[in-house]
């Protein structure tokens, strides 16, 4: 593997390069859905129906497809950031992601307090509501727990965090930046609970991203074959199901390090199958979906919360027969609303559509997106 400290011998990405995220992106965040499926039961029963068939689908699709596709969102974040850090001064380069990740994380926990929260205290839905001003100023600010309502958002509050110090970790040299990143594993893996970082692995991935961006680790991932890293892919998460569930009594750290192994995995495979999919005849339709992508991110919790217990009714809850068609169909089901959004919010109020979009969608934007759809 070739690499380099030098910052101005950072490569422009190619083409295919940023096809390949486009698609990693559509891909990881469309699978993310799948970790927060909406299944009609509450904790308790939940883990009385993990033994059953739909259960076991249940887990198998929110551990492999969808927590399992998160990483190489961080990991892609770093790549970026390594370039783009370089190029701003530090103020200039947090301004920028404030408005593309704090804003938007604050305008949309802002929408789910509202709207779920205003439904929970009618009765409506059975959903978290707001109890006092501190759960509600935590619920917005994610200060020092995980959100109840808008559970993915940790992963935009950590990321900013990490944005704030990414122009000094750009200018770090290589051995510094795999020091940080193994104490960063080391971190997540005891699960040591500090506020300033809720899931310390999404600073492990960034840094990942910002070293492979120094060298070809991409295109040599991309140059394995598919197969080679779904077998690899597999065998870790038949391993990460076996100390999970058929081990005994295990450590956390134990757990924590399988979930991590995991993570890794997929996060190659996942890049690899984006890569196929960049150059196969219909990349070019999936890249067109890539602009509402951060829109479903910040706004599907919302569309669970309020929608699925509706469509619920028909299919019955985690147990029913009807249940798993529902399950597999629910990340197809927000896509489908989240393009419907953004094309209604660009028409109707482009400048709304922009800052709920983190500048990733506008009237224009959508309007391409669209026509090559």
């Amino acid at each position: 593997m070739t690499s380099t400290d030098a910052p101005s011998a950072l490569r422009r990405p190619s083409r295919r390069m940023s096809d390949s995220i486009a698609a990693a992106r559509v891909i990881c965040i469309t699978g993310m859905v799948y970790a927060h499926a909406w299944t009609g039961l509450d904790y308790a029963h939940l883990v009385e129906t993990a033994h059953t068939a739909q259960g076991a689908l249940r887990w198998q699709l929110m551990e492999f497809l969808g927590r399992s596709a998160v990483p190489l969102l961080s990991i892609v974040a770093g790549w970026l950031a390594a370039s783009s850090a370089l190029n701003q001064n530090w103020g200039g380069f947090v301004v920028n992601k404030a408005r593309t990740i704090l804003t938007p994380m604050l305008l949309w926990n802002a929408l789910a307090i509202s709207i779920v929260g205003a439904f929970a205290i009618a009765g409506v839905l059975a959903a978290p509501a707001p109890t006092d001003w501190r759960w509600t100023l935590d619920e917005l600010l994610i200060i020092t727990r995980p959100s109840h309502i808008n559970v993915q958002m940790p992963f935009l509050r950590d990321l900013f965090i990490c944005m704030l110090a990414m122009p000094f970790l750009a200018r770090m040299k290589t051995p510094v930046l795999f020091a940080l990143m193994i104490g960063a594993m080391a971190w997540s893996i005891a699960g040591v609970q500090f506020p300033l970082l809720l899931r310390p692995s999404i600073l492990a991935f960034l840094l990942i991203g910002m070293m492979a961006r120094r060298g070809d680790l991409p295109e040599r991932i991309a140059a394995l074959p598919i197969a080679t890293l779904a077998i690899v892919f597999v065998a870790v998460a038949s391993f990460h199901a076996w100390v999970s569930f058929g081990a005994g009594p295990l450590p956390p750290q134990a757990n924590a390090g399988a979930d991590m192994l995991l993570r890794l995995a997929a996060a190659a495979f996942f890049w690899r199958l984006a890569w196929a999919v960049s150059g196969a005849r219909f990349g070019e339709r999936v890249k067109a979906l890539e602009p509402y992508m951060f829109l479903l991110f910040c706004a599907h919790m919302i569309m669970i919360w309020l929608f699925g217990p509706l469509i619920g009714q028909v299919t019955g809850p985690l147990g029913s027969p009807l249940y798993p068609v529902f399950l597999i169909a629910q990340p197809f089901l927000v896509l489908g609303a989240t393009i419907l959004l953004g094309n209604v919010l660009a028409q109707l109020a482009p400048n709304a559509a922009q800052i709920l979009s983190g500048g990733r969608m506008g009237a224009a934007a959508t309007k391409t997106a669209t026509e090559r759809a």
